[in-house]
């Protein structure tokens, strides 16, 4: 277990351990208000583990904890699926093992896909969360995919530092922390990767609101469900968010957004891919293609 894994579960342990209702372990409040945070001690004890190893365990020490014990302490803190798959995996019990650098750039058979799913916006994510393959419809919901630096390319930046993003979802702050949740979950074993430290690293010091939420802990996997997207050029569209993997690049995650049945989404996508009289997002609405040479 490298040194960012043994910090980081440390740290999301003695979160969730904080944040625990003592109610639900029958457990009165400390004092006559604090009905949340249970003792490190009550967690030892309901885990059958010593107070000094769980207490090195939150402290990040230089311990190497079985999957037996890292399970019954994630079923002590009620913890989901989840949340036990991200404790593991943090603990190097994960089947699934981060395999060499991230993908910057679709690879031309994904990319061919992500075209041919038009009018539906979809994009390509990476491990770290860069984009690095989108279609003329995600193009046409979001115009500056095609014009944003490469650096600067990853969902995470985009919705936390872009103002078009912020306005672009009508519920940014619940979105925002959702999409949070579900990076920490997916990036537990590439915590140590640059690409990742990185992201988290700039983020941190460029939205305050990252830097709140990220140190909330939260873990959340994804689910399909529906979205809201307020674009100018076409009022509210109401689209479903599906993900997949391609059996041969399972580095990369296919999002989909297909119209929500019963809505206009479809009708309001194509005629945001025609512009509908806005010449600007006819030019700006392409896929990702590398310039010829």
């Amino acid at each position: 277990m490298s040194d960012e894994r043994r910090k980081e579960l440390g740290l999301f342990l003695r979160t969730r351990r904080n944040q625990a209702l003592r109610s639900d372990y029958g457990l009165p409040p400390v004092g006559r208000t604090r009905e949340r945070g249970l003792r490190r001690e009550e967690i030892a004890f309901l885990s059958g583990v010593s107070v000094t190893w769980y207490t090195w365990l939150e402290q990040g020490r230089d311990i190497t904890p079985s999957r037996q014990v890292l399970e019954a302490i994630a079923r002590t803190l009620h913890l989901s699926d989840t949340g036990l798959s991200y404790v593991l995996s943090l603990g190097g019990y994960s089947t699934a093992q981060p395999s060499g650098p991230v993908a910057t750039d679709a690879p031309a058979h994904v990319q061919r896909l992500l075209d041919a799913l038009d009018p539906n916006p979809s994009y390509a994510l990476s491990p770290d969360w860069g984009v690095a393959g989108w279609n003329r419809a995600y193009a046409a919901l979001y115009p500056n995919i095609a014009h944003v630096a490469a650096s600067d390319r990853n969902l995470l930046w985009l919705v936390f530092t872009d103002p078009y993003v912020r306005d672009l979802l009508p519920d940014w702050d619940v979105t925002s922390k959702r999409f949070l949740a579900e990076f920490r979950a997916e990036t537990g074993q590439r915590l140590g990767d640059p690409d990742v430290k990185y992201q988290v690293e700039r983020l941190r010091e460029a939205s305050r609101e990252f830097q709140e939420s990220w140190d909330q802990y939260d873990i959340l996997g994804f689910e399909s469900r529906e979205r809201l997207f307020h674009h100018p050029a076409v009022g509210v569209l109401q689209l479903e968010h599906h993900q997949v993997a391609p059996s041969d690049r399972p580095d990369l995650h296919i999002v989909v957004y297909t119209p929500t049945p019963g809505s206009n989404a479809e009708g309001q996508m194509r005629r945001l891919m025609e512009g509908n009289g806005q010449g600007p997002l006819l030019a700006q609405g392409t896929s990702r293609r590398r310039p010829s040479t």
